[in-house]
């Protein structure tokens, strides 16, 4: 079998990103974003879109499905389909790879399986489907770490300009970050409040993520090569590189 793409997922803070990125920069490829809130303008700090880690040894990776919508609006599956099925087109006839990289588990399945969800049915898309797998303790210490990093670099002051174009019962349905800071910024929790709470939030998130993901390999038949997220850079990547050859 011939893969058309590389699929990476795995839970909330486990390296996701810095991996696609260096991947592409080495094979030449490009990133095709799989998360549902990373769509968004304007919902930058709190999506965790750290834009910088697209820049490779001063180069510039391509990526695609971020800052598509306007913050309030409510993107669905079936327009991640569209998207992502315009950025893979674009990406294989420029004769680039297509990596698509992110943590919602439904937007991954949609593409991977196919879903029938609009007027157009896109074909199902052969992936090698990378998942980074990090121990429980270490997961719980990266996002309390990097939870505080994002307060501490202007997630709430993101979420105080948000809330001059998006009413906050909207920013609330974003959940997470946007969740718990606009209740801080209006009042309603306080900041230990809000900590507190959002951290037990997204610690359950990435317990809901793994038990998506399980779903897809066991229940649903999309193999997932697991890769532990804590080896070194290269060896993650030549790991990958030795399936994709496989595979074609």
């Amino acid at each position: 079998m011939k893969y058309e793409l590389i699929t990476i997922l795995g839970p909330t803070a486990c390296g996701k990103t810095p991996l696609a990125a260096q991947l592409c920069h080495r094979i030449g490829g490009e990133v095709i974003s799989a998360d549902s809130r990373m769509v968004y303008r304007g919902m930058t700090i709190g999506t965790g879109k750290d834009l910088d880690d697209y820049i490779v040894e001063g180069e510039q990776v391509p990526y695609h499905v971020i800052d598509i919508a306007d913050a309030g609006y409510r993107f669905n599956v079936y327009e991640f389909q569209c998207a992502f099925q315009n950025a893979f087109m674009d990406i294989t006839t420029r004769g680039r790879i297509p990596v698509m990289c992110g943590g919602t588990g439904l937007y991954i399945e949609s593409v991977l399986k196919s879903f029938e969800l609009g007027p157009v049915r896109f074909p199902d898309r052969r992936s090698l489907t990378i998942g980074l797998r990090i121990d429980r303790e270490l997961r719980r210490a990266k996002i309390t770490k990097r939870l505080k990093e994002r307060l501490e670099n202007g997630m709430i002051e993101e979420v105080q300009e948000l809330l001059k174009h998006v009413s906050a019962e909207r920013l609330i349905r974003y959940g997470l970050e946007y969740k718990y800071v606009t209740l801080y910024c209006t009042g309603q929790l306080s900041y230990d409040e809000m900590f507190r709470q959002l951290e037990i939030a997204i610690h359950q998130f990435a317990k809901r993520q793994m038990t998506w993901f399980r779903g897809m390999e066991e229940r649903r038949g999309i193999p997932i090569h697991w890769i532990d997220a804590t080896l070194p850079m290269e060896d993650k990547i030549n790991e990958i590189l030795k399936l994709w050859n496989a595979g074609e």
